[in-house]
């Protein structure tokens, strides 16, 4: 039964797909690992939806990794984790392990930061729900967070606007507030970022730490395999991509996010 559970794939799953990013991550430091990737493009950006709106997709989408005997499900998106974390571990129960991409960042921060004044970029659900000042905040390490809701920047980047002067003036104007004065390290606070990562990084000029969050996730998922015994010995099948909105400009982006060809399957939500 052991080897049975170690070959059972990771389940993934994001607004759109921003979560490649994260899955990309995944395929370089857990190259056995088999995935399952969910992009509910139908319903993107999960950013501006509502708690209750977010958590009934979540649901339905755990219903497919489940039927696919996912072993563990990844919420690869900061709005989804935001909302529907502890719902989704609840609802899931013990037939999968469920993790989400905030607390591994929070970890991180609590490694590195403590004292320190840090900044965050991200939707206006993962913003508004406070829930990174939350688990900041109860590290106790007089942490300060100061965040800016940066809602453009998911929706440009799915249509492809990344390093050209669209973007570079949008994250310019968003960098710039305020807010953001003095941190030293900013937190990319959604899953599509890693790909303005670079013009961040440019824009700082070497004075904030820039930190990617699907390199860290990545790490927390092999060290969490290990710790369960969960771990794949070596790769079964091919990973499998779903999304439940198909257009042909997924299929071109998902190629730049998971860095290789992929072919998304249509998967619709509901009938």
């Amino acid at each position: 039964m052991e080897t049975d559970v170690k070959a059972r794939p990771i389940g993934i799953f994001d607004s759109g797909i921003g979560g490649l990013t994260v899955a990309q991550a995944l395929t370089q430091v857990l190259p056995h690992e088999r995935l399952i990737y969910f992009g509910d493009t139908a319903h993107l950006p999960y950013g501006d939806k509502s708690t209750a709106a977010i958590q009934a997709y979540a649901v339905k989408i755990c219903d497919l990794l489940i039927k696919q005997q996912c072993k563990v499900i990844l919420i690869a998106c900061n709005s989804a984790s935001a909302a529907a974390y502890e719902l989704v571990k609840e609802y899931v129960g013990s037939k999968a392990k469920v993790l989400n991409v905030i607390d591994p960042i929070v970890a991180h921060i609590g490694q590195s930061y403590s004292g320190k004044t840090i900044g965050l970029i991200g939707t206006k659900q993962t913003v508004n729900s406070n829930v990174y000042r939350k688990k900041v905040d109860a590290l106790n390490l007089n942490i300060n967070l100061r965040s800016h809701a940066t809602p453009l920047l998911a929706a440009m980047i799915e249509e492809g606007f990344f390093n050209d002067s669209i973007s570079e003036n949008v994250i310019h104007t968003y960098l710039s507030d305020p807010e953001l004065k003095g941190i030293e390290a900013l937190i990319l606070g959604c899953t599509h970022y890693p790909l303005i990562k670079k013009q961040i990084e440019n824009y700082y000029q070497g004075q904030v730490d820039v930190l990617d969050a699907s390199q860290l996730v990545a790490l927390h998922v092999k060290l969490f395999l290990e710790q369960h015994n969960l771990a794949s010995e070596n790769l079964q099948n091919d990973h499998k991509f779903y999304v439940s909105d198909f257009t042909q400009s997924f299929e071109e982006s998902t190629r730049i996010f998971f860095k290789r060809e992929v072919h998304l399957e249509h998967y619709p939500l509901w009938e």
